[in-house]
């Protein structure tokens, strides 16, 4: 059985050192980063975990900037969203999700370009 490690993108990695730091001082913030962590494990022990995007609705970002070929995404609290993505290492006995963003429900509309209705 592979295993599975998790790496989080410069981006999340920022969002997660500003939701750590901020716990101290925000329930919010806390019940974030606690679900984040969390999370996180769930992925580890099924990486199927979060719910897939279908390919065509993919952010061309995550495209040019990771060629990225699969993403999925996990619900957290106060309607965050972290979307990631699978793809096995160097030494094909280890699945990596690589988290691409912690982002908040409206920062996820605008990259996934949903709108207001």
């Amino acid at each position: 059985m592979k295993t599975v490690r998790a790496i989080l993108s410069p981006e999340a990695e920022t969002a997660y050192h500003s939701l750590k730091e901020g716990k101290e001082q925000s329930k919010t913030d806390q019940s974030i980063w606690n679900a984040v962590n969390q999370k996180i494990e769930l992925i580890k022990q099924n990486v199927h975990y979060g719910k897939p995007v279908a390919k065509n609705l993919i952010p061309i970002e995550y495209k040019q900037r990771y060629g990225i070929t699969n993403l999925f995404w996990v619900e957290l609290p106060q309607f965050w969203r972290m979307p990631y993505t699978l793809t096995n290492s160097e030494n094909r006995a280890e699945i990596i999700a690589f988290i691409l963003d912690i982002m908040d429900h409206n920062q996820y509309n605008k990259k996934f370009g949903y709108r207001k209705r």
